[in-house]
């Protein structure tokens, strides 16, 4: 397993992605990854998850997304998450971290290696980093501390990289990476100094001195400081006519190739139209420029704009489309990267706004577009062609041979933008869009540059801009919070900003407060002439048939995530359609494909849904919930294939049309950890709508997971469920939740309360005429009682459940109850009965036993014979032990084998023999 830090959080398996989920799951493996194998205690994974104000139940959620990591590296034997010292850590090598990658490459470099080797080891640990570092963990201050300290290691590496390149005559090739760390970070002195030696170095004296007054007036003006030592000696290296740090001047004979101008990938500052050099005195027209106002306070987005300079380079002509979700900043930034680059299209700029999310659904058509533009470029009313056919080719001949920039702003489709492109080398096109225009890149060779939202750091920024430096590090904390409510839209942010600038006594924390309600946050996240609301309900205008359903469907969905199933149950959907419908909703960017069947809907636009929910088809609720509950059904038969199911659907209930197919226990299992989130959301949704029926039902289809999870915070699903049971009056429903519940109280160490559940699940089966049920039922209660040092009752219940099995004739269920009662036997210092009931159920039919049952009970009996000294019995019996389940079977202690949870019949893998059954 490979995990990547230095960029958006991933993790490969060799060099297949590993689909870790979202942002809050993506911090945890991070927190984990970053701890570097030292235990991590649940207290302060929350607080990097959630500040100061996590939620009710966010040590249950700690446990869910744990458990999701565990089951993703559960295929991996180089990773795993460990419990340790009450928090947990990741085991793996550390190779196969980037971060210690990076650092040991530095650390390389630093020890004294030539200067061509560390300038090749500096190279390779910076081309270590993929983006913004710890991309996609969410938005809290401990994060965003964590980040700092790995950007802050960056820079001092791209430092000592540009120190290396000089050394070695090479200052120049430091250029564009340390002038684009510069837009990020345009005070830190030591970097202004190896860039101004850099600049030196290319015999660039001019650009060198004006960096220096820029970095001294900034200085100035932000810290109320001069220059300090490093950056005056940089600057005094050029006033004296030599190169810095004491070299040699270059002779003639060695004098370098003069460095050309910048590409468009250098940062610049951003040209107005006052400022763009005037054409000479001509009779030809001077070229257009029809740029809308540049955006005012522009933030962040530094590796955004270097990505759309590269893209824009990328072809002849560069087509760039610049696609993302309602209200993230897709015009500021194509306006904003047009601004800073003006100067490299003489030949002119053309903008137009399409309009492609008009109420109406109707903009200004191609032809249309095209006037204007010739008109710009010069051309008379009088010569413009009558056909559409003419004005393109018009259009395109008077580009020839010019470096134009066209800007077309808010496409609906590919369709809208092909008449409008000039087509011609040296010409670039920027088009930005809320679809993904894929139609473009299939036919015209497009860069597709999703804009994601914005990190952070950057969220916070955007409220500095509007309401000021004061403010905001008064309350760093609610600022940080704010930008976290906002989703990282910048939109929103600067709504939020608004209303705080129009409010000067109305503090951050209460504003935070008042978005912490979403009821109220879509509404207070909107002003006189726009809001998050009005962007979105545009977005979903324009949505097909089939995505518009979904979409107002997705209201009733239990969680933030979902699959092509839940969709096609929500919906009404056949699977195909829905499927489409789903993509549907992805190109409008109002759901986030992750990864292949499955989709993420942010905050803001999941609230949107909501707010419509009067629009829904109520009865979808009740068609999901049946889908988990199939599904889940389906997962526990696959996953434990030798247990009996543990209900069946409700009366009059049909299943689904097409209910999941699982290949074997782990492709189960795997499904088990990815919807586990929403399977819990699901009970508790299925007990508030009234389907008590369905709520506890689901919650006892999970027991393959909760056997295997039992420490995962299980417990609030499983009281919601059995209180849905108790209300129905199910005496079969209550005596399997209790049992289920009982056991995971049990293993957590909470024994008055899980004996409270236990000692009534046997009546209860009585009851419900189930008794199999009652057998597993004795055998749970038997371990609590273990638990709380109660031999002599538990080993009353467990004779009991062995002699009702016996008489239900049923070898499941009594090798089932002799291995318990064998345990016992064991634990109490009676070995030589512990043989006799090994013995016994070993004797039952092999077909009505799992070979890990098998092996169990072979193992209890072993040690049985090594207590009375019978060494080589013993060991025949644990190699016999070994050959049906591979490795040895671990150490048990003295309540071994003894955690049987009621609810099924199947065995999971360990120590402990568990049963769910009834």
């Amino acid at each position: 397993m490979d995990f990547r830090l230095l960029g958006p959080v991933s993790a490969f398996s060799g060099d297949v992605p590993v689909p870790i989920g979202p942002p809050k799951r993506r911090a945890v493996l991070a927190l984990l990854v970053l701890a570097e194998g030292t235990p991590v205690g649940a207290e302060r994974i929350i607080e990097a998850l959630w500040d100061t104000r996590p939620p009710t139940h966010a040590r249950t959620i700690v446990y869910g997304h744990v458990s999701a990591l565990r089951g993703l590296l559960h295929a991996d034997p180089t990773a795993c998450v460990a419990t340790e010292s009450g928090g947990y850590a990741l085991q793996a090598a550390p190779e196969a971290v980037d971060v210690w990658r990076f650092r040991e490459l530095v650390r390389r470099a630093a020890d004294g290696s030539p200067g061509e080797e560390a300038v090749a080891l500096l190279r390779e640990a910076l081309g270590l980093w993929r983006g913004r570092v710890l991309g996609g963990t969410g938005d809290t201050r401990l994060m965003a501390a964590a980040a700092d300290r790995l950007v802050e290691e960056r820079l001092a590496a791209l430092e000592h990289f540009a120190g290396a390149l000089h050394a070695c005559g090479r200052g120049p090739e430091a250029l564009v990476p340390l002038r684009t760390a510069l837009e990020r970070h345009p005070l830190r002195e030591s970097l202004v100094a190896v860039t101004v030696r850099a600049l030196h170095d290319a015999d660039r004296q001019a650009d060198a001195i004006d960096l220096y007054h820029r970095t001294q007036r900034l200085l100035a003006q932000e810290l109320g400081v001069d220059p300090g030592a490093a950056l005056s000696e940089a600057y005094l290296a050029i006033l004296r006519s030599r190169p810095a740090d004491g070299r040699q001047p270059k002779t003639k004979r060695d004098a370098p190739t003069p460095v050309p101008a910048p590409a468009p990938s250098t940062p610049r500052q951003p040209a107005t139209p006052a400022t763009l050099t005037a054409p000479a005195p001509t009779d030809t027209p001077p070229p257009p420029f029809l740029l809308p106002r540049a955006p005012a306070g522009f933030v962040g987005r530094a590796d955004e704009l270097a990505r759309l300079s590269e893209a824009a380079r990328s072809g002849t002509p560069a087509l760039c489309v610049v696609t993302g979700p309602a209200g993230v900043g897709k015009t500021s930034l194509a306006v904003h990267w047009a601004y800073t680059y003006a100067d490299d299209f003489p030949g002119g700029i053309l903008y137009a706004d399409l309009h492609a999310m008009e109420p109406d659904g109707t903009g200004p058509q191609p032809a249309g577009v095209l006037h204007d533009f010739l008109q710009a470029l010069g051309v008379p009313e009088e010569r413009l062609p009558a056909d559409a056919r003419g004005t393109e080719q018009l259009y395109r001949s008077l580009v020839t041979g010019r470096r134009v920039l066209v800007l077309l702003d808010n496409a609906r489709d590919s369709a809208q933008v092909r008449p409008l492109l000039p087509g011609t080398p040296g010409s670039t096109t920027l088009v930005t869009s809320r679809n993904r225009l894929e139609g473009l890149a299939a036919t015209d060779c497009a860069r597709l540059l999703p804009l994601e939202r914005l990190a952070p750091p950057d969220g916070v920024q955007v409220l500095r801009t509007v309401i000021g430096e004061v403010r905001v590090a008064a309350e760093p904390v609610a600022a940080a919070e704010l930008s976290a409510l906002c989703d990282g839209l910048p939109l929103a942010l600067r709504l939020a900003a608004a209303r705080l600038a129009a409010r000067p006594r109305l503090s951050l924390r209460a504003m935070a407060d008042d978005l912490v309600d979403e009821h109220r946050r879509l509404s207070l996240l909107s002003n006189e002439d726009l809001g998050v609301e009005a962007t979105l309900r545009l977005s979903v205008q324009q949505l097909p048939p089939a995505g518009a359903l979904l979409f107002r469907q997705l209201a009733l969905h239990v969680g933030s995530e979902l699959d092509s199933g839940a969709a096609a149950a929500l919906s009404g959907l056949p699977p195909a359609e829905a499927r489409a419908a789903l993509d549907e909703l992805a190109a409008a960017h109002l759901v986030e494909e992750w990864t292949g069947d499955r989709y993420l809907m942010h905050d803001l636009t999941r609230l949107y849904a909501r707010s419509a929910v009067a629009r829904a088809d109520t009865a979808g609720l009740h068609r999901l919930l049946v889908h988990y509950l199939s599904a889940a059904q389906a997962a526990a038969a696959a996953a434990e294939p030798g247990s009996q199911p543990c209900c069946t659907l409700p009366p009059g209930v049909s299943p689904p049309a097409a209910p999941p197919v699982f290949a074997g226990r782990a492709d189960a299992m795997a499904w088990y950890v990815t919807e586990r989130a929403n399977l819990t959301s699901a009970v508790a949704a299925a007990a508030d709508a009234g389907h008590p029926e369905l709520a506890w039902r689901i919650a006892v289809q999970l027991w393959p997971l909760v056997v295997r999870q039992v420490h995962d915070g299980w417990e609030p699903a499983l009281e919601r469920a059995l209180a849905a049971a108790t209300a129905l009056d199910d005496p079969d429903a209550e005596s399997r939740l209790c049992s289920l519940l009982g056991w995971v109280l049990t293993e957590n160490g909470q024994h008055t309360a899980a004996l409270e559940h236990l000692c009534r699940a046997p009546d209860l089966a009585v009851r419900a005429g189930d008794p199999r049920g009652q057998v597993i039922a004795l055998i749970n209660w038997a371990a609590a009682l273990e638990h709380v040092g109660d031999l002599s009752g538990a080993g009353t219940r467990r004779k009991m459940a062995a002699r009702m099995a016996h008489a239900l004739d049923h070898p499941h269920t009594e090798s089932l109850s002799l291995y318990h009662l064998a345990a016992h036997c064991l634990t109490v210092g009676r070995p030589d009965e512990a043989i006799t009931h090994c013995r016994q159920a070993l004797a039952l039919a092999p077909e009505e036993q799992s070979d890990e049952r098998r092996a169990l009970l072979l193992d209890t009996c072993g040690k049985a014979l090594r207590a009375l000294g019978r060494d080589s019995e013993a060991r025949r019996c644990f190699s016999e032990a070994a050959a049906l389940t591979g490795p040895p079977l671990p150490a048990e202690g003295a309540a071994a084998g003894q955690g049987g949870v009621a609810l099924g019949g199947g065995g999971a893998p360990g120590g402990n023999l568990r049963v769910v059954a009834g």
